[in-house]
């Protein structure tokens, strides 16, 4: 089942260097969920000055209880720098659910 995270870091002075202290093990763990299949799609969201303040996520997990043991143990959570996160269930369209299946497919 796919799921949608959407976060949104801190609001304070040093959320953003929160975020670069977090980030290399951010990329690892992302790097990890990619070759398993878990993530299928991410990206950082900015702000008005093009400064990162969050991040989106497109999940693969069975279950919502796996998105959330994947989440508690998330470095950008762990290490405080999403303060809000949203998650809910998704479904792709007809053609990336061809692209996903293809995908899940070979690994």
């Amino acid at each position: 089942m796919q799921f949608l995270l959407t976060a949104f870091d801190g609001t304070d002075s040093e959320a953003l260097a929160r975020r670069m202290a977090a980030r290399p093990d951010h990329l690892a763990s992302s790097d990890r969920l990619i070759a398993a299949g878990q993530l299928l799609y991410a990206a950082a969201i900015l702000g008005d000055e093009g400064q990162m303040i969050g991040s989106v996520e497109v999940l693969n997990f069975p279950t919502r209880e796996d998105v959330d043991a994947y989440v508690v143990q998330e470095p950008y959570v762990v290490q405080g720098v999403w303060e809000r996160i949203d998650i809910r269930p998704c479904k792709p369209g007809p053609a990336f659910q061809q692209q996903t299946e293809s995908q899940q497919a070979s690994t």
